[in-house]
């Protein structure tokens, strides 16, 4: 694995249920367990919009090389369930509401869509790879 390669991101607690993300380029993000009155997005929402962004970069660059979208709207769910196999999602799904202009170069964009869509599902998106091969996760304790 090279250094291009590798992806992390470390998650500090902030007090309890309350959690900031940061990335290598110092980025952060706010997330919580989603307790009434909460507004910070969930671990698991975290992981749709995940999902939803992953492919809305790759259809977006895709696209927009032809014409800027007048609407551009990715909308994710997914069922939580718990049963033998454990807490997790099923029926994941990405729907894509996207609208171009009439103007040069939205016919292809209009036209690129569906393909850019299924290539990212397909191949591009690493999120939704990721998801459906079903990668295994280690969790270890450091030493203390």
């Amino acid at each position: 694995m090279t250094d291009d390669s590798l992806r992390s991101v470390t998650v500090e607690r902030t007090s309890t249920g309350h959690y900031v993300a940061t990335n290598a380029r110092g980025g952060t993000i706010s997330f919580g367990t989603g307790a009434e009155g909460d507004t910070e997005f969930t671990p698991v929402e975290l992981l749709l919009a995940a999902l939803g962004g992953c492919t809305a970069v790759d259809v977006d660059l895709a696209t927009s090389r032809h014409a800027e979208p007048s609407a551009f709207t990715v909308a994710v769910r997914g069922t939580r369930t718990d049963d033998e196999l454990g807490n997790r999602l099923t029926g994941l799904a990405v729907t894509f509401h996207v609208t171009f202009p009439d103007g040069e170069g939205a016919e292809r964009a209009r036209a690129i869509l569906p393909r850019a869509v299924k290539t990212s599902h397909d191949r591009l998106c690493t999120v939704s790879r990721t998801v459906e091969t079903g990668t295994p996760v280690t969790a270890t304790v450091a030493d203390a």
